[in-house]
């Protein structure tokens, strides 16, 4: 018969685990307080004017680009500032899947350490445009 306890995780598992917890936690609530700081400036300032929907007019150049999208949020531009929201929830999987590399590293999982690096490169392609 085998024993229906469960055998202990390692204490290193549980930091790890909690660390991304909380990594997650403080991106995913970091980025909904950029775009709600972006949005209550960008309403602030154009919140009257009308939207023209019969027209497509795609993003500027400054809203498409991460580094001119830190520059126009820098100079408190309200669309960018929503668009730095966005960006940083689009790199919290990114910083998850560096977060789990790392811990398995510190576990000596070897597997694990090379399908993190391999899915951490794929999605670093693919924000860097090289996977379109």
């Amino acid at each position: 018969m085998t024993d229906p306890t469960p055998t202990p995780r390692p204490a290193a598992h549980d930091r790890v685990n909690a660390a991304l917890a909380r990594v997650l936690t403080v991106s995913i609530m970091l980025a909904a307080a950029i775009a709600l700081v972006g949005v209550t400036m960008h309403l602030s300032r154009h919140g009257a004017e009308r939207p023209a929907y019969a027209t497509y007019a795609p993003a500027e150049e400054a809203l498409r680009a991460p580094a001119a999208i830190l520059a126009a949020a820098m100079a408190a531009d309200g669309r960018a500032i929503i668009q730095l929201g966005v960006l940083v929830l689009v790199v919290t999987p990114v910083l998850r899947v560096a977060f789990a590399l790392v811990g398995f590293a510190l576990e000596r999982d070897r597997l694990y350490v090379a399908l993190s690096a391999v899915v951490l490169a794929v999605l670093a392609l693919g924000l860097i445009g090289v996977l379109d």
